[in-house]
């Protein structure tokens, strides 16, 4: 009956969805049953903290939910009971002491080298000024790990040919300076020669459309995307994964996090160890297919 009056409450009080009420229902009905199967019996104002737990041990290791699942039905468990200390039901809340499983944050999508290989000295770009184009932009994404605003902001100003350094401009408009080698040097210095010879008119920025003007994020991401696919199969195909595979390629090369964390732009290092964990999954597959009793 409590459990009863409780979704009636959700439903006609509350006005939540009938999909909504359904939910709540499933939760409080699967502790019911692995309460049952456990101990044989349940009884909600008789439910304790520790039984709690060990649902949520059985959830994520015998059933293999996620933490965000299992936070979901804490979250159903919370309110009903919440409804039972209002109703004077109960005294006691099994869940104050509880917390949830905490939430994986998913671990970023980059490229293999051999994929980056295979796109920058195979693939073709097509001709003229906008083969030369799209192919540095990739090139640059790739060799700077810069964002796709920070690309698009870029002018000809920002462009040190001399001292080999790019200066952009990134969240809360901080600036960063980012060198960049002779191979993209090179890139670089025939682009401007195709695109000066191409468009005599153009604004300041440093990569334009024909019409002379700054490039904007859907003609980027869109080109990003139709040149990634001809290497690679993952879903996500965007500028941001150039970028996690710029910060991944120098981590496995030894680079110390530190001067990672300044070429990205991140405040914190705790937002660059996060491709510390994508290496260490990446060495594990490869440890799994090689190893004979991996």
């Amino acid at each position: 009956m409590l459990i009863e009056s409780f979704l009636d409450y959700l439903q006609y009080e509350r006005n939540y969805s009938e999909k909504t009420v359904l939910a709540y229902g499933e939760d409080i009905k699967q502790l019911q049953e692995f309460a049952q199967e456990e101990y044989g019996r349940f009884n909600p104002l008789e439910v304790e903290a520790e039984l709690i737990r060990e649902w949520i041990v059985s959830l994520m290791d015998d059933k293999g939910y996620t933490s965000t699942s299992v936070n979901r039905k804490l979250s159903s468990l919370r309110t009903f009971y919440k409804y039972l200390l209002r109703q004077g039901e109960t005294t006691i809340d099994p869940l104050r002491k509880i917390k949830g499983p905490k939430n994986k944050k998913p671990l970023p999508v980059f490229l293999k080298e051999n994929e980056m290989n295979r796109l920058l000295d195979e693939a073709d770009f097509g001709e003229g000024f906008k083969g030369c184009r799209d192919r540095l932009i990739i090139e640059v994404f790739y060799a700077t790990g810069m964002r796709l605003s920070e690309l698009i902001g870029l002018d000809n100003k920002d462009v040190d040919f001399s001292a080999s350094l790019l200066k952009v401009t990134g969240k809360r408009n901080k600036q960063r300076l980012i060198p960049f080698g002779d191979e993209l040097q090179e890139l670089m210095l025939e682009y401007i020669n195709v695109r000066n010879e191409t468009i005599p008119e153009r604004s300041e920025a440093f990569f334009i459309r024909e019409n002379g003007e700054r490039l904007y994020k859907n003609l980027v991401y869109n080109l990003v995307k139709r040149n990634l696919s001809k290497v690679a199969t993952l879903k996500k195909k965007s500028p941001h994964v150039l970028r996690h595979t710029f910060a991944t390629t120098m981590l496995n090369n030894e680079a110390e996090l530190g001067a990672v964390k300044e070429l990205l732009g991140h405040e914190s290092i705790t937002t660059t160890e996060i491709y510390t964990h994508a290496t260490f999954e990446e060495l594990k597959k490869v440890y799994k297919q090689a190893h004979p009793r991996a």
